[in-house]
């Protein structure tokens, strides 16, 4: 049985040099990008947290991805042209750099979104 993973750190030193150095690159790019944003587990993947998920990232045998909600994606999907996508992945092969820049506007659209969605929530309870 596979010991579950605690922290991201765990999450990150248990992977392949080549490997751990993507995930840490899209680690600092989120951290820089949302300093604000909780950093966490979920679903056994590194994830942050700004009143609510913003992304999700994680390393696969042939590729590392970013995932976000589907409408997360959208904007930006001109953009995502180069790379494998599926309904909420984005897919970025090992052997190609990783469109930081991309990211960072990325996870602050969705982090802007939740903000958006909690104050409507907030405003509908009172």
């Amino acid at each position: 049985m596979k010991k579950e993973v605690q922290s991201v750190d765990q999450y990150i030193a248990a992977q392949p040099a080549e490997g751990r150095i993507l995930l840490e690159s899209i680690r600092q790019t989120i951290r820089k990008a949302l300093p604000q944003a909780e950093e966490l587990m979920s679903y056994s993947m590194p994830a942050f947290r700004y009143h609510g998920i913003v992304a999700w990232y994680a390393l696969a045998k042939n590729h590392c991805a970013l995932y976000v909600r589907p409408a997360t994606m959208e904007p930006f999907l001109d953009e995502l042209k180069a790379y494998s996508l599926s309904k909420s992945a984005i897919r970025f092969p090992l052997d190609g750099k990783i469109p930081l820049r991309l990211i960072t506007k990325i996870v602050k659209h969705a982090a802007a979104s939740n903000a958006i969605t909690a104050g409507l929530k907030a405003k509908n309870k009172s």
